[in-house]
């Protein structure tokens, strides 16, 4: 799978161990950015992500930064881009079945990197279900994306 992933500074080192995991696990992974530990401001790096799934270059991403709060709150603002903070394996996992989660967002202040791996892990090998009630809960989602969006 083709993964972008991007880290503020405070996510920086986990993003780096991440990474790493991810591609010996054989996914294509396109780092996205920060490169060091230097204070960036985690919007710049969130739109990075959502751009990359958003123009196809990437089937999922993986943003990280202090709490994965912030990362999430700004990928969202992005038609097309569904982010949420998960710290459990059954979230990572029930959020890509139900929800259709294409952006998994994780706090580096939160998790250890064990952890990180787990999610990411679980977060990738889940699909959408594409039962009618998860079609029907997203059609809503995007009616209500296209009326608040200036491109929609």
């Amino acid at each position: 799978m083709r993964i972008a992933i991007g880290a503020d500074h405070a996510g920086f080192e986990m993003k780096r161990d991440l990474a790493g995991f991810l591609a010996q696990a054989g996914h294509e992974v396109t780092d996205l950015g920060t490169h060091t530990t230097a204070p960036v401001d985690y919007p710049d790096i969130a739109e990075a992500v959502a751009q990359a799934i958003r123009n196809g270059q990437a089937d999922r991403g993986v943003l990280l930064c202090g709490s994965g709060a912030g990362a999430a709150v700004a990928a969202c603002k992005f038609p097309g881009v569904r982010a949420a903070v998960c710290h459990d394996a059954y979230s990572a996992r029930q959020a890509v079945e139900h929800d259709d989660l294409n952006v998994l967002c994780l706090g580096s202040r939160v998790i250890g990197p064990a952890l990180a791996r787990v999610l990411a892990e679980a977060f990738l090998a889940a699909s959408f279900s594409s039962d009618e009630r998860h079609l029907r809960r997203l059609a809503k989602i995007d009616a209500i994306e296209s009326r608040y969006s200036r491109e929609g």
